[in-house]
């Protein structure tokens, strides 16, 4: 009897070690998703901290609208410091129910394919394979909530999109999306087959990430999976983006989360409000943030604000006020997003539902060398990259510290139409360095800025 229990419980314990064992193993086993790797691993993508990011509107970056000709200006955006390029989607668009003009590049008829309108596959591998050898990372931009009303998986797979009462496909609840319907990720097929798309991406193109879409309206359990298997396929880093506020997407495994309420506080605060207000939407931004290398990224425009709400130059008061404002964006622990155009002052709006070409020739050089130099020495500062940050903002404004082991660095911005005072703190007075002018200062008492002016001091 008693060996017989010693049986017993021996083979109970050789199952439970298996079963965990097995358990083990199907987490840390990378889905195999057929598909043969193009290309090589990229080593010098920048570590999520360091990222400065160049989004493209392929209807408005050139004449031709195409991936092809933003290959021929890789040189230009790297000029300029960015190390990530972000291409807005290049999928075939749905023509059912369109929104007008060529549709919105957001309402995808078919997730594994590039739109004629933009090129082909080997164009896009092309302008990867270019920016890799310049050093920059490839983004694209993924739509992973709803699809075109004519995707193919709507005949394909109609179980993948949720119904309403009538059992009728319909757009995205509380939206006013009529080009698009909503997907059902309660459908356990529809995960695997969105990531598996994704995957298509990462081994037929060789791309170093995603800005997903809409994030807030996708469960956080399909992001965790999504986050885990895409960054599962390539051995080097993968940049992720969540276009969300949510802090549950850092949880998930994304890089980043969207600076929504920033940029509506900067709005705010050329409106009147306090310009200290942007201490309190940074501290509610990294409020549930435990890990030091995730950031918020920040911008003074993109794609759906420059059409919806104005160019920079109208939101914050010309070429001054948007600068200095950028300043702050791209500076207050964050990773800073330009817009393709913004860094030229370039002040019109840009659609992204037809072709608005940029006049490139219209731009300001000027303008470039001060953002080229702004992005110049956050590239190359520690503090700015992986320091502590400190707010010390005023009524009128915005001051803050970003401070490593190496170095301090004290950014003052002046985003108000009008020369502003600022009294300096105790701990802040002294003898600093001026980064952009290379001389000395001494801060003691009370420091003038005149109208949109910043003032960006190191020690």
């Amino acid at each position: 009897m008693k060996n017989t229990m010693y049986i017993i419980l021996a083979i109970f314990i050789s199952v439970f070690t298996t079963g965990c064992n097995n358990n083990d193993d199907n987490l840390n086993d990378q889905t195999d998703f057929g598909y043969e790797q193009y290309g090589e691993n990229f080593d010098n993508v920048p570590d999520p901290e360091d990222a400065v990011i160049y989004q493209v509107n392929l209807r408005a970056f050139s004449e031709e609208g195409t991936i092809d000709a933003v290959t021929q200006r890789l040189d230009y955006i790297k000029e300029l410091g960015a190390n990530v390029v972000y291409l807005m989607p290049i999928y075939p668009v749905g023509v059912e129910n369109s929104a007008g003009g060529l549709g919105s590049p957001y309402a995808v008829r078919d997730y594994k394919a590039v739109s004629s309108e933009f090129g082909s596959l080997e164009d896009l591998q092309t302008l990867v394979e270019e920016a890799h050898n310049r050093d920059m990372a490839v983004v694209l931009d993924w739509v992973a909530n709803h699809t075109a009303w004519d995707n193919v998986w709507v005949t394909e797979h109609p179980e993948y999109y949720e119904r309403n009462e009538e059992g009728n496909f319909m757009p995205p609840t509380g939206t006013n999306w009529s080009d698009v319907i909503q997907l059902d990720f309660e459908n356990p097929e529809l995960q695997n087959a969105m990531i598996d798309a994704m995957a298509y991406w990462v081994y037929n193109a060789n791309i170093d990430g995603f800005r997903m879409d809409a994030a807030d309206y996708v469960p956080e359990g399909f992001w965790t999976d999504a986050v885990t298997e895409i960054r599962g396929i390539k051995d080097q880093e993968m940049l992720m983006l969540a276009e969300g506020g949510e802090q549950r997407h850092l949880r998930s495994g994304f890089d980043y989360i969207f600076g929504f309420n920033f940029f509506e506080t900067l709005k705010e605060i050329h409106e009147g409000a306090p310009a200290s207000e942007v201490q309190i939407t940074h501290a509610e931004e990294y409020q549930n943030v435990y890990n030091d290398i995730k950031r918020v990224v920040r911008y003074t425009t993109n794609h759906d604000v420059n059409l919806s709400d104005g160019t920079p130059l109208e939101l914050f008061g010309g070429i001054e006020g948007s600068i200095a404002n950028f300043v702050v964006a791209a500076y207050m622990k964050s990773v800073p997003m330009i817009y393709n155009g913004q860094e030229i002052g370039y002040d019109q709006r840009l659609q992204f539902f037809t072709q608005t070409p940029i006049d490139w020739s219209s731009g300001d050089q000027q303008v470039f060398d001060e953002y080229q130099e702004i992005i110049d020495f956050r590239k190359n500062s520690e503090a700015l990259q992986e320091g502590e940050y400190k707010g010390y903002s005023s009524n009128d404004m915005v001051a803050f510290t970003m401070e490593s082991e190496e170095e301090t660095v004290l950014v003052l911005s002046n985003i108000r139409d009008k020369e502003t005072g600022f009294l300096i703190p105790q701990n802040l007075q002294g003898e600093w360095q001026n980064v952009f002018e290379g001389s000395t200062q001494n801060l003691e008492g009370q420091i003038s800025l005149h109208s949109y002016s910043y003032l960006v001091l190191k020690k």
